[in-house]
């Protein structure tokens, strides 16, 4: 793509219909009074059938909801249900599959509602809880409710469970929908008060899930609808990363100031990379309005991600950079124009070879349509689609759910926790392959999470399993930071663990790129990375968090701050697990014999011929350049995670004697060794 002529016809119009969370247009929430968030409530669609949708929830255990564009459904309803006492005194839960939604939904209700967040609204996501006994509307990711079934899986603190954004299926989502139904079910075998189970969402397969949910009736909510002129490629586009900037530079040249972009693009590297050069191509540029440029990703600290809802500045364009994090849930005001990549990082597990890898893959006609309807949720707007129509016929009609293609063990762990033995007959609503369920099982069975019975097949949750599954991280970081106390190195696995648990702490800036790499040398060990995550969060910690530093030092000052934060929880639970907190000091030797007994699955060794080969499944992969073992040829590597590219790269190493990996699981490499000479 080079000039604007590369863009189909402009008389192409379409209409489409994404959700809308009816912020108000015209001003922030913070300069709304609340009299006029009343009149924008009644003004919205939904006010006219507030006592219909009250009295149709009333009646049913469980209701489909499906909210078109505009129609206040995710703010609205639990309000009504509240106001209408339906919650029993009891509080509301709605789940949202991502954290920046449930964060910026609650801020709005509790705007509405004229009270402080945190008292009656609250919310609670991953190591961030901002509720209290008063809260009765608690906004929450998915994952969050999940965990707390394993405590209560009658989840008896709820009177009603909504689940907003349903068609996302997640795997916590998909997870959470058998999870619920039980517990409604057995909360009326037990004649408890009834959970009420409303499931809401945009757009989606109504019939299977009404099936799915006893039959439940379907509730359809009209909405505000602008028009939306979507503009595809005439040709494919090799790089559409190139592509989206020079689209963008199209569009800021023409549009008046305050007609904000909304980017799609994959991953947190490649959008701080676009932020980095949008702003590097902004500054030479006259006569246009100054640009202010905003990332938003998951790994975003909350207090970085809510920026991207403020009211753009008089005479400037807001450009956000987003993942499909933007699709649905949230409302980013002034947005005029959608640029999508028509691409998606997802995970990908094969079960046979045991790799979750991440690859950058097409999206699905669903989410292309949810990215679209970003740019009419306020006024007419216009959509940029970096691929040809063709491309986008040929896409797959909805996403594949997580559940059917990723990693299953931290999923059976949980439900082992809650105590659902046999996980091959859980009441999914779209099977994984029995393969998969197995394999996680396989895996839990090697990390010592589950065992089998005496003379039986049968699984069962050991100790180690209910203490890993206090832990809301994968089973192998669960694993390691318990093997931590027996190794002498729990404070630094602490550390590893949560700079883990953040994107990359690393800033890289493409015309200071000699300055960064001589500032990140001085934290690189022989030893991998591992240890160096270890010493920089070290350094952070001696200089109090200081951004001074961090800005000095090429290190990213928030997924820091995140790190320090998830450190802290995760302390929390190792002290009500009893731990006894030690540290090895200087000698890493330990913190690597801890993370090769915790990561043995992911082992690789140099082969003859100069290629590493993972240990299990025999898998040709490569160290990504990002490492610090990049230029190295250690014999023997434990890593994090697989990612797929050009290449299938190992990323986040660090160096092992394979004598370590045979000392602390000897039965596993002697099984696979056994099945790979049969």
């Amino acid at each position: 793509m080079r000039n604007p002529e590369d863009f189909g016809p402009p008389e192409k119009k379409q209409k489409l219909n994404p959700i809308q969370l009816n912020f108000n247009s015209q001003n922030g929430p913070k300069k709304n009074s609340f009299e006029e968030l009343r009149d924008a409530r009644r003004a919205l669609p939904i006010f006219s059938a507030k006592h219909k949708i009250v009295s149709e929830i009333k009646k049913f255990p469980s209701a489909i909801v499906i909210g078109e564009t505009g129609s206040g459904k995710t703010t609205q309803i639990p309000q009504y249900l509240l106001e209408a006492g339906v919650h029993q005194n009891a509080i509301i839960a709605i789940t949202q599959p991502r954290r920046v939604a449930a964060i910026s939904v609650s801020q709005r209700v509790a705007l509405e509602k004229n009270t402080t967040i945190g008292s009656l609204v609250g919310y609670c996501v991953r190591f961030e809880d901002v509720t209290s006994a008063g809260t009765k509307l608690k906004f929450m990711t998915d994952g969050m409710l999940l965990r707390e079934s394993i405590l209560d899986p009658t989840l008896t603190r709820y009177s009603i469970i909504i689940l907003d954004e349903a068609h996302e299926r997640t795997i916590n989502t998909d997870v959470l929908f058998g999870v619920v139904k039980a517990a409604q079910r057995r909360r009326l075998k037990t004649g408890q008060k009834l959970l009420k189970i409303i499931v809401m969402s945009a757009t989606m397969d109504v019939d299977h899930f009404s099936e799915y949910f006893n039959k439940a009736p379907v509730l359809y909510l009209e909405g505000r609808q602008f028009p939306i002129q979507v503009m595809h490629t005439k040709e494919p586009q090799s790089d559409y990363l190139f592509a989206s900037l020079i689209t963008l530079f199209q569009i800021h040249k023409e549009a008046p100031a305050g007609d904000d972009i909304l980017i799609f693009l994959t991953g947190q590297e490649e959008i701080e990379s676009a932020v980095k050069t949008i702003k590097d191509l902004a500054r030479d540029l006259k006569d246009v309005p100054q640009l202010v440029v905003l990332p938003l990703y998951a790994a975003l600290p909350s207090q970085t991600q809510i920026k991207v809802f403020a009211k753009t500045p008089p005479g400037h364009r807001k450009v956000v950079v987003a993942t499909n994090i933007a699709e649905t849930s949230i409302t980013i005001h002034g947005i005029k124009y959608v640029i999508d990549s028509g691409m998606v990082k997802a995970k990908v597990y094969n079960p046979h070879s045991g790799l979750d890898l991440l690859k950058v893959v097409t999206a699905s006609k669903a989410q292309v349509l949810q990215r679209t309807g970003r740019a009419g949720r306020e006024a007419p707007g216009v959509c940029y689609r970096l691929f040809t129509e063709s491309e986008f016929q040929n896409m797959s009609t909805n996403t594949v759910p997580e559940i059917q293609r990723c990693n299953l063990a931290s999923v059976v762990l949980q439900l082992m926790a809650l105590g659902i033995s046999d996980v091959l007959t859980f009441d999914f609503m779209d099977k994984p392959a029995p393969e998969s369920i197995n394999a996680a099982l396989e895996e839990l069975v090697s990390l010592g999470a589950l065992e089998r019975q005496v003379n039986s097949d049968i699984l069962k949750l050991t100790p180690l399993g209910k203490q890993m599954a206090a832990f809301p991280l994968d089973p192998r970081f669960s694993k390691v930071i318990l093997l931590a106390k027996d190794y002498g190195c729990l404070e630094e696995i602490l550390s590893i663990i949560a700079m883990l648990s953040v994107e990359s702490v690393l800033v890289s800036v493409s015309n200071k790129r000699k300055e960064c790499l001589e500032s990140h040398q001085k934290f690189m060990s022989s030893e991998g990375d591992h240890i160096m995550l270890l010493n920089i969060y070290r350094a952070y910690k001696s200089v109090n968090g200081n951004k001074s530093w961090c800005f000095d030092n090429f290190i990213n000052s928030s997924n820091m701050h995140t790190a320090q934060e998830i450190r802290k929880q995760l302390r929390e639970i190792c002290e009500r697990n009893n731990m006894t907190f030690t540290s090895c000091g200087r000698d890493t030797t330990s913190i690597r014999k801890c993370l090769a007994a915790g990561f043995f699955m992911n082992a690789a060794e140099l082969s003859k011929e100069g290629d590493f080969l993972t240990m299990t499944t025999r898998t040709k992969v490569s160290i990504h350049p990002s490492s610090a073992l990049f230029q190295c040829k250690p014999a023997c590597v434990v890593f994090t995670e697989l990612v797929k590219t050009t290449k299938c790269y190992m990323r986040t190493l660090s160096v092992v004697d394979p004598d370590w990996l045979y000392e602390a699981t000897p039965s596993y490499f002697k099984r696979k060794k056994t099945s790979a000479i049969s």
